[in-house]
Parts: structure tokens; C-alpha cells; sequence
């Protein structure tokens, strides 16, 4: 068999969302507010590096403190903060540049107990079901933040986009598409969205 008969597998581009506005937190900037002497975003990225091949951050301010972090930030292409799909849409174009395939997984930036395992059940079960997306589905609850498209679906979520739909779950249902269930973790999906929420986590 020759070198080029060889298939490379296609790589997992893991996206943190931390684009939004936090207005349930006072308009702070979630991914940097501290959980137990350590911003949140930092947790995520201790859970999510090793299950990815690359990782990237998605966010559309304080992009140099992001960045120190240690991972390449991809800032939503359009303007007004319309929310995680358009975050998605970021990753998808960017890991899809010069034609190049690949998957990309999403996990929000106030989520610090993403299962260690997210990566490999979503891409087993895209790959079993040769669909284009998974989402994560815990105790019959979507999940919808939590999920892996493939690059081939980024000019249907453009499309999606421009029409002024928002919607996660009804992008991704209409989709080739697969629910994957955690349902031995559905504590891992919880978000911390308030400083109520925030102080009920900290630990000390």
C-alpha cells in the first residue's frame, strides 16, 4: 500500500464558546470569571484539550487574554452577538479553510464538568450512523451546545444563519444527524449562567 492509499483520519477541532454577552451575570465575560481561584474557561480547557486534536476558543472580546491560554480565538462572523450556532459557524469556517475536513466539537465556556469523554462518544456515534452532526442528549434533555458537526455542514448553517434562524437544536434536526446519550452524567451538562448559580459551585 502506498503512502497516499493511506487514510488520514480527519482531525477534532474542539470550539469552547465563550462569545456571549453573560447578561444573566451582569454582562461579564463568563469564560473568565473564576470558579474555585480558576476562570472557568481554564477548567473546560484542562477537560477538553486531551479528548481533541486541536483546540480553539470562540470569542469576541478580550481575545489577547483568551489567547494566552494557550489556544488560537476565532471570533464570530457576525456582528450582535446572535449566539452559540453563530459561534459555530466560526469554527466550522475556519477549520474548513483551503477545503479541508474535519469535525468540529462544542462545549461552553461555563460548563467545568464536560465529560472526559464527550469527543469519543460523539465521533463513534456520528461515524456508526454516517451522520453529519451529534448532540448530546442527558436524561432526555438535549444538549445542545454540546455537539460535533462535520465541515461538509458549514454551508447549511451559513444558510440557516442568514434566513435569521438561531435556533441550536432545530438547525441540527434538520440535519443528517444523531443524539448520543449521557445519561449516567447529566450533572457534566450543567452551566453556571448567574452569580447565585456560581456561588453555589464554588467549593470554598
Amino acid at each position: 500500500m502506498s503512502l497516499a492509499s493511506i487514510p488520514i483520519p480527519i482531525p477534532i477541532i474542539g470550539l469552547i464558546l465563550a462569545g456571549g454577552q453573560g447578561r444573566r451575570m451582569g454582562g461579564v465575560d463568563k469564560g473568565l470569571v473564576e470558579l474555585d481561584g480558576r476562570p472557568m474557561i481554564a477548567q473546560v480547557i484542562a477537560r477538553l484539550r486531551p479528548q481533541v486534536d486541536v483546540l480553539l476558543i470562540n470569542a469576541n472580546r478580550n481575545a489577547d487574554t483568551y489567547a494566552a491560554l494557550g489556544a488560537p480565538v476565532v471570533a464570530d462572523r457576525h456582528a450582535g452577538f446572535v449566539g452559540p450556532l453563530a459561534g459555530l459557524d466560526a469554527g466550522l469556517h475556519h477549520a474548513g479553510e483551503d477545503d479541508r475536513e474535519a469535525w468540529v466539537l462544542t462545549c461552553p465556556c461555563d460548563s467545568p464538568a464536560v465529560p472526559l469523554d464527550l469527543a469519543a462518544r460523539l465521533h463513534r456515534a456520528v461515524l456508526a450512523a454516517g451522520a453529519d452532526v451529534a448532540m448530546a442528549r442527558a436524561d432526555g434533555q438535549l444538549q445542545p451546545v454540546f455537539l460535533l458537526a462535520h465541515t461538509r455542514s458549514a454551508a447549511a448553517l451559513a444558510a440557516y444563519l442568514a434566513g435569521g434562524e438561531r435556533k441550536i437544536d432545530r438547525w441540527v434536526l434538520a440535519q443528517k444527524h444523531v443524539l448520543v446519550d449521557f445519561d449516567g452524567c447529566p450533572e457534566a451538562f450543567a452551566n453556571i449562567n448567574t452569580a447565585s448559580e456560581l456561588a453555589q459551585q464554588q467549593k470554598d
